[in-house]
């Protein structure tokens, strides 16, 4: 049997993993600038993580949500009090776009409606109805077109305020990622998100903030929504949640009510992933992983400002994007063949820098001299 080939790869078998460095099956290191997707939060392979989840996986690795696993309730308190949520509700399930159907799914649940806003260069999921609010119509299947979903311009305030007179009854939610990753690294503004909080509370519909890759302390407060100071309904997590363990999430505002078989999943919350996820949240908390986030990117986004070649350096905390011209177009493959440095990319022509949060200055400053001398050597 063949794998089934819907993954454009690098030919790079990758053996072993620790920090922010990876090695290929013939010993060659490679520093990690993107962490798989954003996934690794505290490092590869940190040891306190590793340990958790061996403890875990000598007691139970596997129960389903038909009797009471105490581990979830662990979690929900330390992720509450760490994110500044301690009011709300946990549910628990696999992956980012799972966590998104879920939102969407329960906010339909509370107000009984059908319609959601969501935005150009939106991703969501390429699952079902996250699909249908992901912006990219190679990834929408027949069977996930929708006129439920209405689709409006990033960050403008007179689209989404047009949108609400004439849909406003029927509007179940709004979701917006607080910063765009696959579309480019668009950060969303403090205004436009309050904007949303204030139009779904005059218009009754439900503010999910999708934070799968933006959140979990990537930008430097724990939700990038946060830099707004306003909270949103439903929170959606995954990626850095695990540090590479399959976990997701979200995490919901105590006005919506739960109801028996509303929600469900096998897997969502079992033992082991729970291990994972406190481990992550641990080491965040005593390593002070969200403080190095913000001094990291600080230094990352000021440097980077003075590479001549790139533009238009963004982002907040270790969530980093720069434009590349034309002539740098292979700038990427370079950092990779070359300088042996992972970074990820959003088409046509944007880098995307998204390493652990527990990146060092040394390895910092590594990437911006060999990104200079990568530059350097397309440019002649």
């Amino acid at each position: 049997m063949n794998l089934f080939d819907v993954y454009p790869i690098n030919e790079i078998t990758i053996a072993k993993a620790k920090g922010s460095y990876v090695w290929d099956d013939r010993g060659e290191q490679y520093l990690d600038m993107y962490g798989g997707h954003a996934v690794i939060s505290i490092g590869h392979t940190h040891p306190h993580w590793v340990k958790r989840i061996e403890e875990q996986l000598h007691r139970i690795a596997f129960y389903s949500n038909s009797i009471k696993i105490p581990i979830q309730q662990q979690l929900a308190e330390k992720l509450g009090r760490i994110s500044g949520k301690e009011e709300y509700q946990l549910f628990l399930c696999n992956s980012g776009a799972e966590a998104n159907e879920n939102a969407l799914k329960l906010a339909s649940f509370h107000n009984n409606r059908k319609k959601i806003i969501a935005f150009t260069k939106a991703f969501h999921g390429r699952t079902s109805l996250a699909v249908s609010t992901t912006d990219n119509k190679n990834y929408i299947a027949p069977v996930n077109e929708t006129e439920n979903v209405v689709f409006l311009p990033f960050n403008d305030a007179d689209a989404l305020q047009d949108a609400f007179n004439s849909y406003g009854a029927e509007i179940s939610s709004v979701i917006i990622e607080g910063i765009q990753g696959v579309g480019g690294i668009n950060v969303a503004e403090n205004s436009f998100l309050k904007l949303i909080r204030s139009l779904c509370d005059q218009h009754g519909a439900v503010y999910i903030a999708d934070s799968v890759q933006c959140g979990y302390g990537r930008s430097g407060k724990f939700f990038s929504h946060d830099y707004a100071d306003v909270n949103a309904d439903i929170y959606s997590m995954a990626k850095g949640m695990g540090n590479g363990f399959p976990i997701g999430g979200i995490i919901i505002a105590p006005h919506i009510k739960p109801k028996h078989f509303q929600l469900g999943t096998t897997f969502g919350g079992n033992h082991l992933a729970c291990a994972a996820a406190l481990a992550v949240l641990e080491v965040m908390e005593e390593e002070k992983l969200m403080g190095n986030a913000v001094m990291m990117g600080k230094y990352l986004k000021e440097e980077l400002e003075q590479v001549d070649g790139i533009k238009n350096v963004r982002g907040r905390g270790l969530m980093i994007g720069f434009d590349v011209p034309e002539q740098l177009k292979d700038l990427k493959k370079g950092l990779l063949t070359n300088q042996k440095i992972f970074t990820g990319e959003a088409k046509p022509n944007v880098i995307r820098l998204l390493p652990s949060l527990a990146l060092k200055k040394k390895d910092a400053e590594m990437f911006i001299d060999c990104l200079k001398e990568e530059i350097e050597n397309i440019t002649g």
